[in-house]
């Protein structure tokens, strides 16, 4: 439902629309129902209910890593739901009966703003529980099965407005990550990048990667064939398979290639003798992907299969590589970094969320580029660890796709007119929504067809209270302007499932 994918001509009647936003009544739509997310639901609070929270064994609680998990899936189901469908019963005990079932969804409904603000209160007590272990499952890692509950509470925290809290368990997840998951920090290898010699500007290195074990926090494992269990439908939606006979369903949007082609690359390129600041040329590439930031290029390949000898056409195949048939990512690193610089900058920091962006967080770069009162005032939020933190293994958020952001001097932090604010909370006031313009484009550049962006330009259209924040980037995002589209969701009740 976002800005940065549309459907195809071969998408399925239901998917097409999802996308225009269009539930006809009486029509069913596989894309549209609500108790799917109830199942998980009730199957969390059956087990809350029942499960033996007093059995010990050797002074441990058996099951209390157990009753954590279940109550961090509930939690973030229910968030799920919420941004979803508007305002959804909360139902918190286990239902076992068709009337039982009537009478809860006949219940008083919950905004989006009580449903966080409850399920933060019911989190925290077990935010640093350890998850359990049961080794490998059929190959898989199980500890990335479930979810990281200190991010879970800072996207609670997040959506329910509660900015400082939010980036105080999105940071102490980030430095102090029980579980032997510390988080390391972006760094040079882990990037897409022009070699820095531009003779060589031929075809980028890449060693950007948003599905290594590293970069993926928690996963919904999926089986690798129908006869085994449960597998995602999403590769013959997004790639070209043999199933769908090469014809996907969605494909990245003329506003994604808009996006990536507006940012500027930039290379500190040096030699022997001198230091220049090379900008890439935006021009002359044969491919359109190259220009500009290269996650794009990086994350999609779409090339021509064979040529018909009759009608003369082409027949495509796509490749979008975040698709993974055996897993649905959840929640990983990079995302949790956006996230926390997003919390970060509405709490009253700009400074150190544009440090994020440009430079990479570590006391080093903190220091030389946010001033001491914002260091004074966010203390220890913005605390990170010299073991792991290091500036010459650091980089900015914004150096993944698009170069040597730190020396990019078209990159930086908004700053109001001489005269135009006369005290620090004016400056900061105006920084503020700037700043955020450019972590949400951010998040569209690393977190394109992950499934967030509708949700992110909703939080941001929620905070500012303008529905044009997420109508016009939906309707304009053929290149064509879509009035119809616009005029619906300018209407906020449109926004949601119904």
């Amino acid at each position: 439902r976002g800005d940065l994918m549309v459907t195809t001509l071969d998408a399925s009647a239901d998917l097409k629309r999802l996308a225009a936003f269009d539930f006809p009544k009486g029509v069913p739509n596989k894309y549209n129902q609500v108790s799917d997310y109830y199942a998980v639901i009730n199957s969390c609070n059956y087990y809350l209910a029942h499960v033996d929270t007093a059995l010990e064994r050797r002074g441990r609680n058996i099951f209390k890593p157990e009753f954590a998990v279940v109550k961090t899936y509930r939690a973030w189901t229910y968030l799920q739901l919420a941004k979803a469908y508007g305002r959804v019963p909360l139902v918190l005990d286990p239902i076992m009966t068709e009337n039982a079932a009537i009478d809860a969804m006949n219940m008083p409904k919950s905004d989006i703003d009580s449903i966080c603000n409850y399920f933060i209160s019911d989190l925290a007590p077990y935010a640093l529980e350890d998850l359990p272990n049961f080794g490998e499952i059929d190959g898989q890692p199980s500890t990335n099965f479930f979810l990281p509950t200190r991010v879970v509470l800072g996207d609670l925290c997040l959506w329910a407005g509660r900015y400082e809290e939010a980036a105080r368990w999105y940071h102490d997840f980030l430095v102090d990550e029980p579980n032997n998951l510390r988080p390391r920090p972006r760094n040079e290898s882990n990037r897409v990048y022009w070699p820095y010699n531009t003779s060589e500007l031929v075809t980028p290195r890449d060693g950007y990667s948003v599905t290594g074990s590293s970069e993926v926090l928690s996963y919904i494992p999926m089986e690798e064939r129908v006869f085994d269990g449960v597998v995602s439908d999403l590769p013959n939606i997004f790639n070209s398979t043999a199933e769908n006979r090469y014809y996907y369903q969605l494909e990245p949007s003329q506003g994604m290639r808009n996006l990536s082609a507006a940012q500027i690359y930039c290379m500190e390129n040096k030699s022997s003798t001198q230091t220049d600041t090379v900008y890439v040329q935006r021009v002359g590439f044969l491919e359109e992907g190259l220009v500009g930031d290269l996650r794009l290029y990086s994350n999609y390949n779409h090339r021509s299969r064979y040529r018909d000898e009759f009608t003369d056409e082409s027949a495509f195949s796509q490749t979008i590589y975040k698709i993974q048939r055996r897993r649905i990512t959840t929640h990983r690193l990079t995302m949790v970094y956006l996230h926390y610089i997003e919390a970060l900058n509405r709490a009253g920091y700009p400074q150190t969320a544009f440090t994020a962006l440009k430079y990479g967080l570590c006391d080093d770069n903190i220091a030389a580029h946010v001033d001491s009162l914002e260091r004074a005032q966010a203390g220890s939020l913005i605390a990170f660890d010299k073991t792991y933190f290091e500036a010459e293994h650091t980089i900015g958020l914004h150096e993944i796709g698009s170069g040597d952001t730190r020396v990019d001097t078209l990159y930086a932090l908004p700053m109001p007119p001489a005269g135009e604010c006369s005290s620090r909370k004016d400056t900061i006031d105006y920084q503020i929504p700037l700043v955020e313009n450019l972590i949400v484009n951010e998040m569209a550049l690393e977190g394109a067809f992950e499934g967030s962006r509708y949700y992110d330009l909703m939080r941001l259209a929620l905070r500012r209270g303008d529905p044009a924040i997420l109508a016009k980037p939906i309707a304009n995002r053929t290149g064509t302007f879509d009035a119809n589209l616009n005029t619906l969701l300018m209407t906020q009740s449109n926004w949601y499932l119904i």
